[in-house]
Parts: C-alpha cells; structure tokens; sequence
C-alpha cells in the first residue's frame, strides 16, 4: 500500500514537472511571436518552428538552454534577418536588440570572409554565426544560432529606490 502511495505520487510529481515545462514554452512562444513578429509553423515537445518572411526557418528549443536558430536561403540576407535575430535575443535574453542585430552582422560577414563560424555575445545573448558554404562549394544560405548563457547575470541583490532615503 505505502509503495502504491509512492509510486502515485512520484509520477503526479512528473506529470506536474511536465506540464509546467510545456506551460513555460508555451508562455515563450507566445512572447517570441509578440517580440518578433513571427507566427507559429509548429510545434514537436520543447521545438518550436515559426514562419518569419525574413529567416526561411527560425526555430526555439525551449529545452535548457533556450536557444534559437536563424536561417536564411540568401547567402548575403536583407538587413531584416538580422533585425530579426535583435528582436528574437531581446525577447529571449533581455539584450539589447539594436546591439545583437549589428553583432549578427558583424559576425555573419566575419564568417563568410574566413569561412569559419564566428562568435559574440552582448549581456546574455550569446550568437554564433557561420558561412553558409559546404566543402563542395555550393552555397547554403546564411546560418545564425542565439543561446541564452542564465550564467553571465547573478541574481541582483535587493536595493533601496534612488527615491528611498535611510532613516
């Protein structure tokens, strides 16, 4: 009977640690599309795909770490694309959206002039972008990846308001 009791419990444990994790990416998801723009393609577990006109694929793994990929048919993408991934690492990371976008450049052209992926970070968004060619010389688009690095911002400890004044 008490291993019965047990046994209840732990998979209600689970069921309930399931459902808050798919609750969270459900939550992110929606923040993604109100931050980005993009609608909803799918979903598979803790994957989510979106329709954005400017990345031919844009996919989040909400799965520890959260991170997304950026794809784009060109091999030289419209400033858009870029836009995209600033707009994707404010919602994701809380970076600065302006300053991702111009690292996501940076980074892309760096990657097609060496042919070697390339990395940056601005706060906790952390981007890897890479040239887009194959070793048979074919062309494959451009290929950016964002990740949130949870590691890079401790926990603020609590401070009086600049309005506060002590006693």
């Amino acid at each position: 009977m008490m291993c019965r009791a047990l046994v209840s419990s732990l998979a209600l444990c689970l069921f309930i640690a399931t459902s808050a994790r798919a609750d969270g990416c459900d939550a992110l998801t929606a923040q993604m599309i109100r931050g980005t723009g993009a609608s909803l393609a799918g979903r598979t577990g803790h994957l989510v795909v979106f329709r954005a006109a400017d990345a031919e694929r844009m996919s989040l793994d909400c799965g520890p770490p959260r991170r997304m990929v950026f794809r784009s048919r060109e091999r030289e993408p419209q400033r858009f694309y870029f836009v995209l991934i600033g707009l994707a690492a404010k919602t994701l990371a809380h970076a600065a959206s302006e300053r991702v976008e111009i690292l996501a450049m940076n980074l892309h052209q760096a990657a097609l002039l060496s042919g070697e992926p390339q990395f940056g970070r601005v706060g906790a968004a952390v981007l890897r972008c890479e040239p887009g060619d194959h070793l048979d010389g074919s062309a494959d688009g451009a290929l950016c990846r964002l990740a949130v690095d949870r590691r890079s911002h401790p926990r603020r400890k609590a401070r009086l308001s600049a309005l506060s004044v002590a006693g």
